[in-house]
């Protein structure tokens, strides 16, 4: 393995530290504000949050072999489809929630540290996943850029959950914290499917 590659792989393995330490932080905030408040799609976010925190051990993992191709292709087809599994149950889990609120007309409080957890995931996402890119275009990993398509995938989540959070807030649309996370299940189940197909989504 060549220096400039090792330097891109230690790169990586900074960055998914950065990941995990980032999303362990952000899932608890954002599971206790969600809790605290009743909101599902804060709950959700918080999740999801989680989930990546796995996302970023499964690629230290892979990153731990780089100079072996034979293991790193291995451990990247495993990584893509655990992840992709753990999105399923996660979409599968904020669709049941959220009809459930739907029809139980159940309205969150206000919570002014969601809010403030969206507006600082929605700058240090974005920085974060062009980061991985860069690093998984460069290494030629596939499971570094779908990683870098999740982490993009968190700042979307971000601004839906912003958007819900606002709105009721704001206007008291009780409604639209669960019209929220509905909104969030069909782009976590894609991401989902996509990691079960071993498809990186990083042309």
């Amino acid at each position: 393995m060549t220096a400039e590659r090792r330097a891109l792989a230690q790169r990586g393995r900074r960055l998914e530290y950065f990941t995990i330490g980032w999303n362990t932080l952000e899932g608890i905030i954002a599971v206790l504000a969600g809790a605290m408040a009743g909101s599902i799609s804060l709950l959700g976010f918080g999740v999801d949050s989680f989930i990546e925190v796995s996302s970023g051990a499964a690629l230290l993992w892979r990153m731990a072999v780089d100079a072996d191709e034979q293991q790193r292709q291995r451990r990247e087809r495993l990584t893509l489809r655990l992840v992709g599994v753990s999105f399923l149950l996660l979409s599968g889990y904020v669709c049941f929630e959220a009809i459930g609120d739907l029809f139980s007309r159940s309205a969150p409080a206000s919570s002014r540290i969601g809010i403030a957890l969206a507006c600082v995931s929605l700058v240090v996402m974005p920085l974060l996943s062009r980061a991985k890119r860069q690093v998984g275009r460069a290494l030629g990993s596939a499971a570094m850029q779908a990683d870098a398509t999740q982490t993009a995938f968190c700042s979307w989540l971000s601004g839906i959950l912003l958007g819900g959070l606002l709105l009721n807030s704001a206007f008291g649309l009780w409604w639209a914290d669960p019209v929220a996370a509905l909104v969030m299940t069909p782009i976590i189940a894609k991401e989902g499917i996509e990691g079960l197909r071993g498809d990186p989504c990083c042309d």
